[in-house]
């Protein structure tokens, strides 16, 4: 680790739907914004106005992928690199996930999953991984933390436990950690993962900063939503937490069904109030470093990786990580069988969720779509990604989603199949679909009254 991390204080998750609320907030010192969702050279003015203020902003990335088989994309790498000049940003953040499965490692398609999932918990990936991180360091203009995730499913045959995979992960490479609590709440319910074994084992001193999100639990597991209010059980793995190490920073995250301005406040208040109580009652017993540190030594033995051979070439990992990781979101996206040792039923959880938060996020960044539709625009919409991957990110996602509707002769009401049809014809001119030539006539015909 370079340096001593920023100190933060308490900040939350800046989103353009609560850009007003967040500047009236008080007590506020940084936020954190979506990296992909800004243009650096035209900064949304409520970003402009706060840093003008003296308020951090750190820009936090969701699509590089650190935990896929390919090396992180030079172009995605360089748009972070751009982000966190702009904003003047003390360091970026991303996540300890894969996006996108398939390519050239496995010759065959690029799959897209629209959502982070978790890396095994294996030498493989951790060697994988490591190089990952030592290349968007070298491309960075500041340092990099790397977010735990929550996850619905639990791959075969892992070898280390979250912590030990942590702790290895910040002794081979010293990136710094961006530790997520609503995530360790939710592997507690999902994948009987105890909080605080994870944060015995993981090293604290490495945090840049804490995350708090709420969730719901239905059917005996745990969806981190971001889009409900934070829980007791998850302020409980904060104090767990702060009885262990003083993070530099803490930012509440939400994303979706925004409360209003006094709800958000007194969830910061909530957040403030466990921090500073836990200061005041909790000390760190000696014993407990302790076992960290013994922790740490059995990360380091159970990796069974001498220095010899973690320095050689990590082709042939990549490539047993690319089968298996492919494997998987195939399985999840495509419908192709379950690999040996998942769960199917967990499998099946997680493909839902990842159709349910494509047609939300289509319906967000392509809004006539619903409106064109009405009610019928869910229902088409997941048996559309039942029968689709995702392959290009979300726009593109409804304009294959727009496309599927026409060729098909849909939506059946006549004004509504026009609408679409102007709809699709203005977006896509620039990069027509695969099928052009049959649905331009489709097309024509549409607008035709045919």
């Amino acid at each position: 680790m370079n340096g001593t991390p920023p100190q933060l204080g308490i900040g939350i998750g800046w989103r353009p739907e609560i850009a007003d609320t967040v500047e009236a907030l008080p007590g506020i010192d940084w936020v954190e914004a979506v990296a992909e969702n800004l243009c650096p050279g035209h900064l949304p003015d409520s970003l402009v106005r706060l840093r003008e203020r003296g308020v951090t902003v750190v820009p936090h990335g969701v699509s590089l992928g650190l935990g896929g088989a390919e090396r992180p994309d030079a172009g995605r790498l360089a748009d972070l690199a751009e982000r966190a000049e702009a904003l003047g940003s003390p360091l970026v953040t991303e996540h300890i996930a894969f996006v996108r499965a398939g390519g050239a490692l496995t010759a065959s398609p690029v799959l897209e999953a629209g959502h982070l999932l978790p890396v095994p918990r294996t030498r493989d990936a951790l060697r994988v991984l490591c190089e990952n991180i030592r290349i968007a360091q070298d491309s960075l203009p500041v340092p990099l933390a790397v977010e735990n995730i929550a996850a619905l499913i639990n791959w075969p045959d892992e070898e280390m436990s979250e912590g030990q995979f942590l702790a290895e992960l910040v002794g081979r490479t010293g990136v710094r950690l961006l530790i997520d609590v609503a995530n360790l709440h939710t592997n507690k319910v999902n994948r009987g993962e105890d909080p605080a074994k994870a944060l015995d084992e993981l090293p604290v001193e490495a945090i840049a900063y804490v995350h708090v999100a709420g969730g719901i639990e239905r059917d005996g597991v745990w969806h981190d939503t971001h889009a409900h209010p934070v829980t007791p059980p998850v302020l409980d793995v904060l104090s767990e937490l702060r009885a262990r190490v003083a993070p530099p920073g803490v930012l509440l995250e939400r994303d979706d069904d925004f409360p209003p301005a006094a709800e958000l406040a007194g969830e910061l208040t909530t957040i403030r109030e466990t921090i500073i109580a836990t200061t005041a009652t909790t000390a760190r017993p000696a014993a407990r470093a302790g076992a960290r540190a013994g922790a740490h030594a059995r990360a380091g033995a159970g990796a069974g990786i001498t220095g010899e051979r973690w320095a050689s070439n990590t082709d042939a990992a990549r490539g047993r990580l690319a089968l298996s990781e492919t494997a998987l979101l195939s399985s999840l996206v495509a419908g192709t069988p379950v690999p040996e040792g998942f769960d199917p039923r967990r499998l099946r959880v997680q493909s839902r969720a990842l159709a349910a938060k494509r047609a939300g996020v289509v319906a967000k960044v392509a809004p006539e779509l619903p409106e064109i539709l009405g009610k019928g625009f869910r229902p088409a919409f997941l048996a559309y990604a039942a029968r689709t991957p995702m392959r290009a990110g979300y726009r593109r996602d409804a304009l294959d989603f727009a496309e599927s509707l026409l060729i098909e002769g849909r939506p059946e009401d006549s004004a509504a199949r026009r609408r679409l049809t102007l709809w699709w014809r203005e977006r896509a001119a620039a990069q027509p679909p695969r099928r052009t030539t049959r649905l331009l006539r489709v097309a024509r015909a549409a607008l035709a009254g045919r």
